[in-house]
């Protein structure tokens, strides 16, 4: 990720510090480094800020699949289906940053009665980055808590 926010800052012809400027101190430049050289996490919401200060969208900063994942079994361009009633199964302190995208889906679809919820490709590169992992291993733990519905990325219908 490291390497698209470089790409954003160097095509906009501005320096870490130029930044820092820019911004009027909001993003130091120190910050900046470090999140382009993979030294300090960032958080989703600071990456949406920093998006939103290049003008560009989040998906733009975000690593593409090859970047998160090479050979991974999540299709970023189609989507999963999640069995939300399944999903309350799993323990909060594991599945909250799970539990809190999907209410969030839930609530801009204004789709509150469903026991399934489709979550699109460019959803779970958003949910890696919640998890600090790979498609891969986001694609495990859903697998491992049970919480794909069938048919979803090809699990087995019970």
């Amino acid at each position: 990720m490291g390497t698209r926010l470089r790409a954003v800052r160097s095509q906009q012809r501005l320096s870490l510090h130029g930044v820092e400027r820019k911004s009027g101190g909001k993003w130091k430049a120190v910050v900046v480094g470090s999140y382009e050289r993979g030294d300090r996490a960032v958080s989703v919401a600071r990456l949406a800020e920093l998006a939103e200060f290049y003008g560009v969208p989040i998906s733009e900063l975000l690593p593409t699949e090859e970047g998160v994942a090479t050979g991974s079994r999540a299709d970023t361009s189609g989507k999963i289906v999640l069995d939300l009633q399944k999903l309350q199964n799993v323990p909060a302190e594991d599945a909250a940053p799970l539990v809190r995208y999907a209410q969030s889906i839930q609530r801009q679809r204004g789709d509150y009665g469903n026991k399934v919820l489709s979550i699109r490709g460019e959803d779970l590169r958003a949910l890696a980055l919640m998890f600090d992992t790979s498609l891969d291993r986001l694609t495990e733990k859903l697998v491992g808590w049970g919480v794909l519905a069938p048919g979803s990325m090809g699990q087995v219908p019970d």
